[in-house]
């Protein structure tokens, strides 16, 4: 019993990591045998797995098969808007409640990240990770679940923001914001830092979903 629990889960966290860093984008199809052969796990987990991501809308049907989901517009805005809010919150809990040490470590990555800047894709998941932090340093475990829906949900839009021109650079200087607001433990600040580096994001990706449409 332990197995196939074990099994599920393992299966469903390499699936959602797959779509996460964009093996798998909104619209590709998803087949069991494929994914079976693919991660080393039998077809039955794959299966349970599957249908744990229907149910939480990561993918969604077309006729028969599975495929993953994508956002519409106004699904965009919504995820937006929560976001902000719990990003916002978590930025405030970590300038009351982070270690010095968890400070150093988001100016490290800050550091770190700078060096990625021609590299869009791993920019995203360093960006990831960054915010993954942030979370962390709130303190608040069920702050934290939350957001790690939030940031699944994240994953069926088929670019990054990052990709945008300069967004890279000016992303940096947010993050450096953010994290210097938390480290002068101004809760005030830093929600506001975070609240305004999720913002410029969204008008970044409108933006961008503007000219995909302009060039079709």
């Amino acid at each position: 019993m332990n197995q196939g629990r074990t099994g599920q889960t393992d299966a469903y966290s390499l699936i959602l990591e797959a779509i996460d860093v964009g093996v798998y984008k909104p619209g590709d199809r998803l087949v069991e045998s494929d994914l079976a052969e693919r991660f080393g796990v039998s077809r039955t987990p794959i299966r349970e797995a599957l249908q744990r991501l229907e149910t939480q809308s990561l993918l969604t049907r077309d006729g028969r098969s599975l495929i993953v989901a994508s956002l519409s517009h106004n699904q965009m805005s919504e995820l937006y808007v929560v976001r902000a809010e719990l990003e916002g919150l978590a930025a405030r809990l970590a300038a009351r409640h982070a270690a010095d040490e968890e400070i150093q470590v988001l100016r490290d990555m800050i550091e770190q990240d700078r060096k990625l800047m021609t590299d869009p894709a791993a920019l995203s998941r360093a960006n990831r990770r960054f915010h993954k932090q942030i979370h962390l340093a709130s303190h608040n475990r069920y702050l934290v679940q939350q957001l790690d829906l939030v940031h699944r949900s994240m994953a069926l839009m088929a670019t990054t923001s990052l990709a945008a021109e300069g967004r890279g650079e000016v992303a940096m200087t947010e993050h450096n914001a953010i994290v210097e607001a938390i480290a002068r433990r101004d809760e005030d600040a830093a929600q506001a830092a975070l609240r305004n580096h999720i913002s410029v994001a969204f008008v970044t990706r409108l933006k961008l979903d503007a000219a995909s449409l302009d060039a079709g």
